[in-house]
């Protein structure tokens, strides 16, 4: 009975290795690996520039030593 366990863990296993192996190659071979820090980069617009943080708790506005570096 426990041969069974075995079997489909192992199965199971195969296949999800299987799937990650190919999404990467697919990533690899449709260039969606390239420039990372380009497609990071486009959530940011004048109303929150790189390096600010601009989400606080309601009614809180953090001291000027609470702000992280600007990291242009």
């Amino acid at each position: 009975m426990t041969w069974i366990f075995f079997v489909v863990a192992g199965g199971i296993a195969v296949g999800i290795t299987t799937s990650a192996v190919l999404a990467l190659y697919w990533a690899s071979k449709n260039d969606q690996l390239k420039d990372l820090d380009k497609g990071a980069e486009t959530i940011f617009d004048e109303d929150e520039p790189i390096g600010e943080p601009t989400d606080f708790f309601p009614g809180e506005k953090p001291d000027d030593t609470d702000q992280l570096p600007n990291r242009k």
